[in-house]
């Protein structure tokens, strides 16, 4: 027999539609005979109510929409992941937006959600993202948001994130313990949080050795980095070439590696190497490569639970931004 709808199953009944589907749902107006009379056929015949239906009615969509900056970055699977677990044990589903580092994709995409399509959005902003009119036409329009990794501080709602500053201060500091004098940034050249706060942690790290800020040796790299490889090689074959290289991403990491081999030096005897990366390549590269690792799963599952605390108590996320720390692993690139 094919799937019984909920008008099939109150014709077999003999019994109105409303009057089944509120026996379906326990209600106190249907007397216990009815409902168990409901829920034996309903049972029988393997009844299974429409989700989209039931949404239709509470006016829900039952889904959220996640916008991230790129999806080739291991950090956003990881994260991804994160929020859909909480998504589903809620009954939701997710619709995935990439705006590919896109200012004009991300208003769109916004724009687009506006007609109640989500009941919730979780964000992490667009390298190119400044003006944010676009996620406060989003909240006037009642749709809750919550911003995790890439967070805009002027935005009052919750926001998740790793401890950027510390583990940037903590991958040049391990640099340095190893002997480095002369460390290398690599980083994008976005003015998102993330960006500011790993690189004001460098700077940080060289101070408290007294280590003389170098200008030479800061790169602010474009998305697009084929320039990145040539401009670090060259200074890798100076005489004032670096002796430790920190990466603020992983891809920026194996443009290091690219230049050091191309430059004839070995890692780590010529040259040590740390970056940021949830990748499981990195263990797997020659030689390994130590790594901050972010909490990604758990910085999605955790921007998710705050959204459905919200979500059902029909109110705004709070105005408050929660900090999960991130952990270094040492392997042979820095030993």
């Amino acid at each position: 027999m094919s799937q019984v709808n909920l008008k099939q199953l109150a014709e077999e009944l003999k019994l109105s539609i409303s009057t089944v589907s509120r026996a379906l749902s326990d209600s106190y107006e249907i007397s216990l005979a009815t409902k168990q009379k409901v829920l034996s056929l309903a049972k029988e015949l393997n009844y299974q109510p429409n989700p989209y239906a039931r949404s239709l009615r509470k006016r829900n969509s039952n889904t959220l929409a996640i916008i991230i900056p790129e999806i080739e970055n291991n950090f956003f699977a990881l994260a991804i992941k994160g929020i859909e677990e909480v998504a589903q044990k809620n009954g939701y589903h997710v619709l995935i937006y990439i705006t590919h580092e896109n200012i004009n994709k991300e208003i769109a995409f916004i724009n687009d959600l506006l007609n109640g399509r989500v009941d919730g959005v979780i964000i992490s902003l667009s390298g190119e993202t400044g003006d944010i009119g676009h996620i406060h036409t989003l909240i006037q329009n009642k749709t809750p948001v919550v911003f995790f990794d890439r967070v805009c501080e002027d935005v009052a709602t919750s926001k998740v994130t790793t401890n950027d500053f510390e583990s940037g201060y903590l991958a040049t500091s391990h640099l340095i313990e190893k002997g480095c004098k002369r460390i290398c940034y690599l980083g994008h050249d976005q003015s998102y949080s993330i960006e500011i706060n790993r690189r004001n942690g460098y700077v940080a790290a060289l101070s408290k050795n007294k280590i003389p800020f170098n200008e030479e040796y800061v790169f602010s790299c474009p998305i697009d980095s084929e320039d990145t490889y040539l401009q670090l090689k060259q200074l890798l074959e100076s005489s004032n070439r670096p002796d430790g290289i920190f990466a603020s991403a992983e891809q920026l990491a194996l443009i290091a590696y690219e230049a050091c081999n191309d430059s004839g030096l070995k890692i780590p005897e010529d040259i040590k190497v740390i970056s940021f990366s949830n990748s499981k390549m990195a263990a797997l590269l020659n030689p390994p490569l130590t790594s901050i690792i972010q909490p990604a799963f758990d910085i999605g599952k955790q921007t998710a639970q705050i959204l459905f605390k919200a979500l059902n108590k029909r109110s705004v996320p709070e105005d408050e931004t929660i900090v999960i720390s991130s952990t270094l692993i040492e392997r042979k690139s820095t030993s």
